[in-house]
């Protein structure tokens, strides 16, 4: 079994002249993957992040949260990935122009995003019906950039129109220097099956490295993804979600077949704080208590008695509210652990 896991185990990944030491990223997500999050996660074994997607034109008409907080990063907080999001050559062009104020290494270009108000833009997984447009797209962002780009996409818009090979063709031909891919389709958003078979076709049609995405809830999971896929690397979204372990978690399993104990309840209570101070610290303390809370249930998603200290937590309203049911944490025993 040793043998076996050993020999498996990937533990470099190269985007471009990006060089990982790890094939775990942390995938881009909307409304939480602010710079707390990502150190808080780079701190327990995560070593390439993503800022949340960012719309091109929010960029380009210089909007104050877009600068001020979804592209603050830190030394600390690199090599970093910004994900771009819009359907416009020009205003992608003018984009790329204002991002290397801001400290980054990748652009990675969202032809993902299921969301309706996204989608009837003809942007994010819109794209996905325009293959020959989204490779006009990426040029011109291979153009317009020093960095390495990405692209994100899905495997196709419906189970009717599977088509991820096809688009990953157009983008490779662009000049992009890796792929991401989520294993479904626009239609199931994030519920139902992830098409393992279609991201492997991807992997095989392409000589750009692959990073599959969908389901990495878990070690195990995202071992059955390395496996069923033959992909370079896996971002890891959902699973992160109070759980920032889980790169150490899977890097050990990965290595050994031995999946890590879970951290014990005074390391948890040890993170949550940490995570709550630089929260606090980057959105000020009433809203950094406000954005805590949705953290704190997944945080405690494992937790014996877990249910009433999620309810006070909804109504915490500053940084001593939360932290003295915080401390309770420590008073109460752990149920199971806290993966999915």
């Amino acid at each position: 079994m040793y043998l076996y896991f050993s020999c498996f185990c990937k533990t470099m990944l190269n985007i471009g002249t990006i060089a990982l030491s790890s094939p775990y990223l942390l995938a881009p997500l909307a409304g939480i993957s602010d710079l707390p999050f990502r150190l808080i996660n780079r701190s327990l074994g995560c070593e390439f992040a993503f800022t949340e997607m960012i719309n091109a034109r929010a960029l380009v008409y210089q909007n104050k949260v877009t600068l001020t907080k979804m592209l603050a990063s830190l030394p600390a907080d690199r090599p970093l990935g910004v994900q771009l999001l819009g359907n416009d050559p020009e205003v992608l062009s003018k984009a790329l122009d204002l991002l290397p104020e801001h400290a980054f290494d990748l652009i990675d270009f969202n032809a993902a995003c299921p969301v309706a108000k996204v989608t009837c833009r003809g942007e994010g997984a819109g794209l996905l019906r325009e293959p020959r447009k989204l490779r006009n797209l990426l040029k011109v962002a291979v153009k317009n950039t020093g960095v390495p780009v990405t692209v994100k996409i899905r495997c196709g818009w419906d189970h009717a129109s599977i088509n991820a090979r096809e688009v990953a063709l157009h983008a490779q031909d662009a000049g992009i220097h890796g792929l991401f891919i989520h294993g479904r389709t626009r239609e199931q958003g994030y519920s139902g099956k992830v098409d393992y078979q279609a991201i492997r076709e991807v992997k095989e049609a392409v000589a750009i490295p692959v990073i599959a995405s969908g389901d990495a809830l878990s070690p195990r999971l995202i071992k059955k993804m390395f496996d069923e896929t033959g992909c370079d690397g896996v971002a890891i979204a959902r699973g992160a979600l109070g759980n920032p372990w889980i790169f150490k978690e899977t890097s050990e399993f990965m290595k050994t077949g031995v999946l890590s104990p879970k951290p014990g309840i005074h390391e948890l209570a040890d993170t949550m704080l940490t995570h709550l101070n630089l929260i606090i610290d980057f959105h000020g303390e009433k809203l950094g208590t406000m954005i805590f809370r949705k953290f704190f249930h997944w945080y405690t998603r494992g937790l014996a008695s877990g249910r009433p200290l999620r309810w006070r937590a909804l109504q915490a309203k500053t940084k001593n509210e939360m932290e003295k049911i915080m401390k309770e944490v420590s008073l109460t025993a752990w149920e199971a652990g806290f993966s999915p």
